[in-house]
């Protein structure tokens, strides 16, 4: 592979859960927001949210940003120009979410060029309700995703990713062999056994199917925690459907 300093930026990218005492300058944080801003968009519908309350944070980080989908202030922007929003929310929705993200992932990027370290918690989906009352959010803000960041108190190994070419396709999707798939499966999880990352952290998702359990932390790994998350957890979509309508986003039904 080719590098330079921001291939090298890319590729050491790493979860920090433990942070030191020193806490971000003002620069930094607008430097940040400004690089998540500088992200490729389709409508600049976001807004990013901001605590700096270690005590309440996780992991007790300096940072917790919040990215938020905001069709608030998008539309009181079409509201100055005359226009009502036609779009459907799922359409709107497909857009947003990809410009909250790539400007998440600026933000995280621009962090660790100078410095710090950072954890994504998807866990925010889970608790829209809870984040919109902390924050006084207005209808038609959706918490998207939130993002600790500090300065490292702690420096652990890459995690393991997929071979290149269980990835990139050229042409022509594949037709996946067993043995294509199972190379793809050791692979992440003699990555994660090499580095006893569950083991570590003594997690194991608690099997709810049925299933009989037939691992220890000798052989639990990425495939089988994964595997376990899509497999038992949120089969209901109603509970982030009543989220959503909370904040006056409504998936399967017109505007108008």
């Amino acid at each position: 592979m080719k590098s330079n300093p921001v291939i090298d930026c890319l590729m050491s990218h790493k979860s920090i859960r433990k942070f030191s005492d020193q806490d971000p300058d003002n620069e930094t944080i607008q430097t940040i927001v400004r690089a998540g801003q500088q992200a490729p968009f389709a409508g600049q519908s976001y807004s990013f949210l901001l605590s700096r309350k270690r005590d309440k944070n996780p992991w007790r980080a300096p940072l917790l940003f919040t990215i938020c989908v905001d069709s608030y202030k998008f539309e009181k922007i079409m509201e100055k120009r005359g226009w009502v929003q036609a779009t459907a929310d799922l359409n709107f929705l497909m857009l947003a979410i990809q410009d909250a993200s790539y400007a998440a992932e600026n933000m995280n990027i621009a962090g660790r060029s100078l410095g710090l370290g950072s954890c994504f918690l998807g866990t925010a989906l889970g608790k829209i309700d809870n984040i919109a009352e902390e924050y006084k959010l207005p209808p038609r803000v959706l918490p998207i995703v939130q993002l600790v960041m500090g300065y490292p108190a702690e420096n652990p190994p890459t995690r393991p990713r997929y071979p290149y070419d269980f990835v990139l396709f050229e042409d022509t999707y594949p037709n996946f062999t067993d043995e294509k798939i199972l190379a793809a499966m050791k692979e992440m999880d003699e990555g994660y056994l090499a580095q006893d990352y569950y083991k570590k952290n003594r997690t194991k998702i608690p099997l709810t199917t049925g299933k009989k359990e037939e691992y220890t932390f000798k052989n639990y790994s990425w495939t089988e925690h994964i595997s376990r998350k899509v497999g038992q957890w949120n089969h209901d979509p109603s509970p982030l459907i009543k989220s959503l309508e909370n904040r006056d986003f409504f998936l399967f039904k017109s505007r108008k």
